[in-house]
């Protein structure tokens, strides 16, 4: 009686510890840190993919703040609507944050900072200059478009074209503004006249919810905080969270690099390059097999940037036609002309005028110089080799001349090269008699006589 009572009170003991384990549990859940991702470059589908997965995947780590560490001049289009997408789908409050002192949200960035859950920039930091990239310079104004009259009497295609982009990035930015209760019409400003703000200016006109001088000072404000996130109130506890920051992993590095344009680019004319090299000597593997992989990331990184399919089209015929010269020369005029194809081609190829996403005008010369060099000259010359005769083997032989050394009426042995060769003629041979290969038969020759027999009598 006395060990089950022991037991009992040892069960009943157990119970109580894990039910007030549990209880203390419930009432103090493990805390949620802060997720800080930076962004210190333009924008573009390496920092897409960067944000959106770093975003997707904060709720199953606990997360209960993201911060966007931003300094950008801007970038593409297409990646920046991407991650205000995510932004504002996430069901974690996303502080935008302008740091350190000397950075800058300019163009796509404003667009971020104005969808965020909260704006806030650092002392010293600037933002603005939201004008669509084709249209003008960031932080230059663009001109006043003009009126749906003047462009109808003009018939200026190109500025109906304009408008239509600048109405719709303002559409654009005004509505971000009205669902986070920001300044609107300073927001059409930023894209009507590329206007710019600093953060003192910002947090005056309502373009921002606050000015921090560090992310430490940046959380210490956002404490107690109460946020619309999806529809639900959520209260900032931000003194009591550990900041995780999260660099870009191997995958957006790679993406990083490959989506340069000048490195895609590159990769693209390597691939091109080395399958041409591969098809005009078949059996050398390594030029296939490195242009195959090169074409892929380079048609894969193309895929991810604004591409004008048009100077895509010159810039394949400009290769076509350089190749064409190489195998049916025309004094020049293939070869000028693909080279002023593949130039063009490759000024326009990228259809945007996004700071850090042109082709280097250096990297243009040097590849049109090398390319013209290669298809004229080193495959001119591949080609002309493949026509010439064969200078060795049986091939050889043919047509070649010899003298008969000993000789068995349509039998004989020849010498030729140096070397005795077995042959046969349709006239009886006699040695020291000169004769031509005409054929071979395995390791026989027929020849034909040259002249008359040495000894014969006249």
């Amino acid at each position: 009686m006395t060990l089950k009572l022991a037991r009992l009170l040892l069960l009943s003991f157990s119970l109580t510890l894990t039910f007030a384990v549990a209880a203390q549990t419930a009432d103090n859940p493990p805390s949620r840190s802060v997720l800080q991702l930076t962004v210190e470059d333009v924008i573009g589908p390496a920092t897409e993919d960067y944000i959106t997965r770093a975003i997707e995947q904060a709720p199953r780590e606990r997360v209960g703040l993201i911060i966007i560490r931003m300094d950008t001049p801007g970038g593409l289009d297409s990646a920046m609507r991407g991650i205000i997408k995510t932004i504002t789908n996430s069901p974690i409050p996303v502080v935008t944050y302008v740091a350190p002192t000397g950075s800058r949200a300019a163009s796509a960035g404003t667009y971020i900072l104005y969808a965020s859950h909260i704006a806030a920039m650092a002392p010293g930091t600037n933002l603005g200059a939201a004008t669509p990239v084709k249209l003008g310079s960031p932080g230059q104004p663009d001109k006043q478009p003009p009126s749906d009259s003047e462009s109808d009497q003009t018939g200026n295609a190109k500025s109906a074209s304009e408008r239509k982009a600048i109405n719709d990035a303002v559409a654009y930015i005004r509505g971000l503004a009205e669902l986070r209760g920001r300044n609107a019409e300073w927001a059409e400003k930023a894209v009507r006249q590329a206007a710019s703000l600093s953060a003192g200016q910002a947090l005056e006109k309502n373009v921002i919810d606050l000015v921090a001088r560090s992310t430490a000072d940046l959380l210490q404000q956002l404490d107690g905080r109460e946020l619309e996130v999806l529809g639900q109130t959520v209260t900032l506890n931000t003194l009591e969270m550990n900041v995780k920051t999260t660099n870009p992993d191997w995958r957006s590095r790679l993406l990083s690099v490959i989506t340069n344009p000048n490195i895609a680019y590159i990769l693209m004319l390597i691939g091109i390059y080395g399958l041409i090299f591969e098809f005009s000597n078949p059996g050398a593997i390594v030029p296939g097999t490195i242009g195959a992989i090169c074409l892929l990331l380079g048609l894969y990184a193309m895929q991810l940037l604004p591409i004008n399919y048009a100077g895509m089209a010159l810039l394949l015929l400009g290769i076509a036609l350089m190749i064409g010269e190489a195998y049916q020369p025309s004094f020049g005029m293939l070869g000028i002309g693909g080279l002023i194809a593949f130039v063009f081609g490759s000024i326009i190829l990228i259809d945007t005028s996004a700071p850090g996403y042109g082709i280097n005008p250096g990297v243009i010369a040097a590849f049109a110089l090398s390319s013209l060099l290669m298809f004229v000259v080193v495959i001119g010359l591949a080609i002309k080799s493949r026509r010439r005769p064969v200078a060795s083997g049986m091939e050889q032989l043919l047509t070649d001349t010899g003298t008969v050394i000993t000789a068995d009426d349509h039998r004989a042995t020849i010498l030729i090269h140096s070397e005795h060769w077995q042959a046969t003629c349709d006239q009886p041979l006699q040695p020291g008699q000169r004769v031509r290969v005409i054929a071979a038969d395995g390791l026989t020759l027929q020849v034909e006589p040259l002249d008359e027999p040495a000894n014969k009598e006249k």
